[in-house]
């Protein structure tokens, strides 16, 4: 059953309950640079283009709209002023903010827009869905960063914040200015948007550690008079996660597990491996917990659900194809089926393909499958001819040669692409780069193919890593736009900073190096112990006393500045100070920057 594009009541409910919008719809850094700019999205009020899938097209159209928004009495939403949405409950002394933005220049113009339509209101807590910077990034534009108020997350979210934004951070920005089109020209040619979002912003990071967090479904707390009931929701769309329920408004936040389009099971970025099987089960709790209890539903992105009828049936076909995608998936994979080709055959119920929320604007049916399989038996497939290949340079190289050089396989990457096999086009163009990285034809054949297949897309996130690709071919690398580690350090804990001099060490460099130092924190009390040993930088908290080449005293303040700066002047230290210096030797630079469509 085709979508019906003529049903707009995705467009009624995206438009309703609108306040006002923010005119012209971009915002600056302090020091004017452009953080923000939906304004730029109003080509999307044509009909459609030849080089945009028409899907794609009107997902972009709804994920475009923005202003402020009521959703019910109390409850507000501001959307388009970043890739997710901020929500605003009013509550006995201000208002609560829900999922700060990833800016905190896009976070504080949506609470100024909320303020000047419903009174200068001071924020009174702050709370996080979820471990994902475009629901944290921008706290500090809407509080200070010595605030009292009260900061709440479910349980482990300054852990898998950490995890992902820091320790593997400089990997998933740079795939991410792939997948989010980031640095692509806003139009029918280049970005029209991410399917969850237009686009993500790019002013200030920042991160206020939890003060509140929330363990158990079931539990309810009273926040500033308003009572609000949790559904932890672990290891779907985050690793920590949760619903809630302001039970006196009869709304129900969904986070980002129920939005209007199939999720992502692993992110293109990069990410841990969600898990289908519990994020439809989650779901299917949620239906029980609240259905009864709710007369709309909102989430982290995209627009409300209102009415009973409309919100079980949302929830149902939401859970039915998290269910149906993990259940295939697994039946199939033990017939013997790998990944791949799971992949390849699997489509959705009609009657759930039929609904435009099923359809893979940010996540994809085929990436999905892969990621689910991913989830149960790895990377590998299981043939022994797999289990041992060459990296993508060495392969290339012989490949070429086979093909007779690189001339012949250019011919031949045109000669695919004209008969319309463009996914093998594009393997054969991407060995042609990887063995002759400085070949223009190579480059450019493949940057046809990578283009016609962006066009081609219904998912925006497949879009943009295709346009992106034939972009840097073309034009050479684009720089990462933002850098988010450093906004996230004062929330870190002690062990958390060393892990990011743990994870610079170039190992190697320091198998035949032995070395020790004790910090001793004056603000805190506490011990660490640290060692290089084979080339593993070890630390952890200790309250023995053993010596060590050097003993340094500092607060976590400090640690910060030396963590920044490499100098421990004016850092109280006793004992061999250039153990320190070879330490910082044995580490080596963060390439945020890196090839991907190239060597």
């Amino acid at each position: 059953m085709p979508t019906d594009f003529a049903d707009r009541t995705d467009f009624e409910n995206s438009a309703k309950g609108l306040i006002a919008t923010l005119d012209p719809c971009i915002v600056e850094a302090a020091d004017g640079r452009v953080v923000w700019d939906i304004d730029a999205y109003r080509f999307l009020d044509a009909d459609g283009a030849d080089t945009v899938d028409p899907s794609l097209w009107r997902q972009s159209q709804l994920t475009a709209k923005h202003g402020l928004f009521q959703v019910t009495e109390g409850i507000y939403q501001v959307r388009g002023l970043d890739l997710s949405n901020m929500t605003l409950v009013e509550s006995d002394n201000g208002v609560i903010v829900i999922d700060p933005l990833i800016s905190s220049e896009t976070a504080a113009a949506a609470l100024a827009l909320y303020r000047q339509h419903r009174g200068n209101k001071a924020v009174t807590a702050v709370i996080y869905t979820h471990p994902h910077i475009d629901h944290y990034g921008g706290v500090l534009g809407t509080v200070e960063h010595d605030t009292t108020v009260p900061i709440v997350a479910p349980a482990h979210f300054m852990e898998h914040a950490v995890s992902e934004n820091v320790y593997a951070g400089t990997a998933m920005l740079r795939r991410g200015v792939y997948y989010s089109g980031g640095e692509l020209p806003k139009g029918p040619i280049g970005r029209v948007g991410m399917g969850l979002g237009s686009a993500a912003s790019t002013g200030t990071v920042g991160l206020l550690a939890p003060t509140l967090e929330i363990t158990e479904t079931g539990q309810e707390e009273v926040i500033d008079g308003v009572r609000i009931a949790f559904q932890m929701t672990p290891g779907t769309e985050a690793p920590a996660e949760m619903n809630f329920l302001f039970p006196d408004h009869r709304a129900l936040c969904l986070a980002e597990n129920v939005t209007h389009n199939l999720h992502n099971l692993l992110t293109l970025r990069g990410a841990q491996v969600r898990d289908a099987r519990n994020w439809s089960r989650y779901i299917a709790e949620a239906i029980e917990m609240f259905a009864d209890r709710a007369d709309v539903i909102f989430a982290s992105h995209h627009w409300p659900t209102w009415g009973k009828d409309a919100i079980v049936a949302f929830l149902t076909e939401q859970r039915d194809m998290y269910a149906y995608l993990h259940d295939q998936t697994l039946r199939l994979l033990n017939q013997g089926y790998t990944g791949i080709e799971i992949a390849e055959h699997m489509e959705l119920p009609p009657q759930l393909d039929a609904k435009w929320h099923t359809h893979g604007y940010y996540g994809s049916v085929s990436h999905g499958v892969k990621a689910i399989y991913q989830r149960y038996l790895g990377w590998y497939d299981g043939n022994p001819a797999h289990l041992w290949q060459h990296p993508p340079e060495q392969q290339a190289k012989r490949y070429v040669e086979l093909l007779g050089g690189v001339e012949a396989t250019v011919a031949k990457v045109r000669e695919y692409a004209g008969n319309g096999d463009l996914r093998f086009a594009a393997e054969l163009g991407s060995h042609a780069v990887f063995a002759a990285p400085d070949n223009s034809d190579a480059r450019q054949a493949l940057a046809d193919v990578l283009e016609r297949l962006g066009y081609g897309s219904e998912n925006a996130t497949w879009r943009n890593c295709f346009l992106v690709g034939a972009h840097e071919l073309r034009n050479g690398n684009f720089h990462t736009p933002i850098e988010q580690g450093s906004g996230l350090a004062p929330a870190m804990s002690v062990t958390q900073l060393f892990d990011t001099i743990s994870l610079r060490i170039v190992g190697p460099k320091a198998w035949d190096d032995k070395l020790s130092i004790n910090w001793a924190f004056t603000d805190t009390g506490e011990r660490y112990r640290m060692e290089l040993s084979n080339g593993a930088l070890v630390h952890h908290r200790t309250d023995k006393k053993v010596d060590a080449d050097l003993e340094v005293t500092l607060t976590k303040v400090e640690l910060l500045k030396l963590i920044a700066t490499g100098s421990l002047e004016e850092i109280e230290a006793r004992g061999d100070t250039s153990v320190w210096s070879r330490l910082l030797a044995c580490t080596d630079a963060v390439d945020t920057d890196f090839n991907i469509v190239t060597p």
